[in-house]
């Protein structure tokens, strides 16, 4: 006997809740997007600890670069939902994309600001040229003493060779790769 659609979306939406492993299994937009916003998450809790507990201060650029992640974590969510939920294939699709790109440019702006870093190219003014501004002659030594610069062209963490920059152009491409999946497989379900 076979279902029409909808009876066969319900049922499949119901599956998917009773056996969360089923759903990932047979429904890789919700694979694809669940995994993109606990990446997302897990890295930005990196960048935070990296801020926070071991005061490796971001930069400009790095700061920049969290957008992505600020952005895939509720919109992974938002897209993983609605796939449970048996959203139409064009809004997972769309969603699928929209967390593509935005890792295909955050991985972009990794690669630029990893580039600044091993003096490839310059960087910004405001993260690695002169400071211009330093106000009254009697308050310099005060700000100097307060304010720690941290300049885009300076990396204050490697590991295997890589800085912070570096690792997030992998992560990036890892989180376009697995969108790009995602989009490939649902287009074909």
């Amino acid at each position: 006997m076979t279902l029409p659609n909808d009876a066969r979306r319900r049922t499949d939406v119901t599956i998917a809740a009773a056996h969360p492993s089923h759903a990932s299994a047979g429904n890789p937009a919700l694979t694809s997007a669940l995994a993109i916003a606990v990446i997302a998450a897990a890295t930005l809790a990196g960048a935070w600890f990296f801020q926070l507990v071991l005061e490796i201060l971001p930069c400009p650029l790095c700061l920049e670069q969290r957008y992505a992640y600020y952005l895939a974590i509720p919109l992974g969510a938002v897209v993983a939902l609605a796939a449970a939920r048996g959203a139409p294939r064009p809004v997972l699709l769309a969603g699928l994309v929209i967390l593509g790109l935005a890792a295909l440019a955050n991985a972009g702006l990794g690669t630029y600001h990893a580039g600044v870093e091993w003096g490839f190219w310059p960087g910004p003014t405001d993260c690695t040229g002169p400071m211009v501004d330093f106000g009254k002659a009697g308050s310099l030594l005060d700000k100097l003493d307060t304010v720690k610069v941290v300049r885009c062209d300076e990396v204050q963490w490697r590991f295997l060779g890589l800085s912070l920059a570096g690792y997030n152009v992998l992560i990036s491409v890892l989180m376009a790769a697995i969108a790009g999946w995602g989009v490939m497989r649902a287009a074909k379900a």
